[in-house]
């Protein structure tokens, strides 16, 4: 399979408004995919277009900035590259390292791109640097896969979640039909693309939602972790479904000492303070950190872990099992104090004050859940719902602005996008400088600097879209100023959000589903 008609489709589909367009462009290009060439081969080239559609490369980071791209080789008169080779080639410049690397990796970058014609080079540009933006996200890539291996979309989708791994479902369907597909099950150790939750603007509207009964649970500000038990050996995951066991090794620990002997559980490690309070965010994310002495770290600031949900247990799965019954049995397996608090009820005054509380203690709202939802692993379902006491957002950074008198040499004001679907970008809601402590404008400064897309010695410096950031404001307002119609009312920084990427970030109609009520 030729890169060009990979590139080729790529160009189209961004070009494209129509959902169903881009569909069925995709399906188009993963069926030649699957029959084009070697047929032992179909599966690997399936997985990688998906891959490379969605975003992603198959081998996470290669070392490639976008530095590195800034200055390219002019482009070949005829395309020659094939999937595969440049897939290998990505391979190959990952692995360099030692005494000059970096010059050697510049070196291959080059030879790739010389090879490339002016559509491949586009293509490879985006892709490398996190910029392959044309509507062609989890949504729109499962529909396209069904399409292409004639199966139904939900089959698709669900194999998906439960394998956390779309490329792999997408292989296994064009080279193996529904049986292949239907191999993906719950399984200990594979990690689970995790369940989200949408929002309610008050506990009354959860209640509501749900028919008049909810269950709530604290929301506590710390980090998502899915965990894997299968007898002695112990596999911790982020809510990106990296591994990070060895970073943690109280929730390892933890999950040890249960009488069980397989597990998947969904949990929330968290920094607390001597009184039970949390502490802020920024210290629970230290200890995910790449950079970490996870022994030193542990030692200084320990973690505690939180159990709130439970997939499987001892042989029997129970991602579809109703909450309460999930619930229940995870009451009879974890110790109450590494639970969260819990309310069942219908009474809005008694919700309420349990929010209250939550708040009091530090948390930053409560999770209404219904007591009858399955755990729709990998969707922002509408059995969980979110309150807080404010409204919050998880927008992204698509600019900064230099600041002036005491924030002069910092880079101050971010400009504000939310998702957008259908169009493949993001949409910008307005801006903001306020809730920066200094040590955020320092963090910020060199992080926007890092992705810098264009010169940095304008007064606007524009950012690639990749840095997330949680944001609280007090209502959402008219305005002919923004393209979606829409301003942001006294926004201000909650916190950057590292663990969430950008393809999870809220979307305009989100937005606008608030500036309606």
């Amino acid at each position: 399979m030729r890169l060009i008609d990979v590139a080729t489709a790529s160009a189209e589909v961004g070009a494209s408004s129509s959902r169903t367009a881009k569909i069925n462009r995709i399906a188009a290009l993963l069926s030649t995919g699957a029959a084009d060439g070697d047929p032992d081969g179909a599966a690997q080239r399936v997985a990688t277009v998906v891959s490379w559609l969605s975003g992603d490369l198959p081998q996470r980071q290669i070392g490639v900035g976008w530095a590195a791209l800034r200055s390219l080789p002019a482009p070949a008169d005829r395309p020659s590259h094939t999937v595969a080779g440049v897939d290998a080639a990505f391979s190959e410049i990952g692995a360099i390292a030692g005494k000059g690397s970096a010059a050697h990796r510049a070196a291959r970058v080059a030879a790739l791109f010389a090879a490339a014609t002016d559509v491949e080079q586009r293509f490879l540009r985006r892709l490398l640097s996190g910029e392959l933006r044309q509507g062609a996200l989890g949504g729109v890539m499962a529909e396209a896969v069904a399409k292409a291996a004639g199966l139904p979309p939900a089959d698709i989708r669900r194999s998906a979640m439960l394998a956390g791994n779309l490329p792999a479902v997408a292989a296994a369907a064009l080279t193996g039909g529904a049986a292949a597909v239907a191999e993906f099950r719950l399984r200990v150790s594979q990690p689970v693309s995790p369940m989200l939750a949408q929002t309610a603007a008050a506990v009354g509207d959860a209640l509501e939602r749900f028919g008049g009964t909810a269950i709530f649970e604290p929301k506590l500000d710390g980090a998502r972790v899915q965990i894997h038990r299968d007898g002695d050996a112990v596999t911790v995951y982020t809510r990106s479904l990296d591994d990070v066991t060895a970073r943690l090794p109280e929730v390892v620990a933890a999950t040890l000492a249960l009488p069980v002997r397989t597990l998947i559980a969904d949990g929330e490690a968290i920094a607390l303070r001597p009184d039970g309070r949390p502490h802020r965010f920024q210290v629970t994310a230290s200890r995910f950190s790449r950079r970490t002495d996870s022994a030193a770290a542990a030692a200084a600031q320990h973690l505690s872990v939180f159990f709130f949900d439970l997939l499987h247990v001892d042989g029997t799965d129970l991602i579809d099992a109703p909450t309460a019954q999930r619930l229940a049995a995870l009451d009879d397996l974890i110790p109450a104090a590494q639970r969260m608090d819990r309310l069942h009820t219908s009474d809005p005054a008694t919700a309420q004050g349990f929010l209250a509380a939550t708040l009091s203690a530090g948390h930053e709202g409560v999770m209404a859940k219904s007591p009858d939802a399955p755990y729709e692993a990998g969707r922002r379902g509408a059995g969980w719902l979110k309150v807080k006491p404010v409204h919050t957002l998880d927008l992204v950074v698509l600019a900064v602005e230099w600041g002036s008198g005491r924030r002069t040499g910092k880079l101050s004001n971010i400009h504000l996008g939310a998702r957008d679907p259908a169009g493949g970008g993001f949409v910008m809601l307005g801006k903001t400088f306020k809730g920066m402590t200094d040590a955020i404008l320092e963090w910020q400064t060199a992080r926007f600097l890092e992705l810098a897309d264009g010169p940095t010695d304008g007064y606007v410096v524009r950012v690639r879209p990749e840095q997330v950031v949680e944001i609280a404001f007090d209502g959402v307002q008219k305005s002919s100023r923004y393209p979606a119609g829409m301003a942001l009312r006294f926004a201000r920084v909650l916190r950057y959000r590292d663990d969430k990427p950008p393809a999870e970030a809220d979307t305009v109609e989100a937005v606008r589903t608030i500036f309606d009520t």
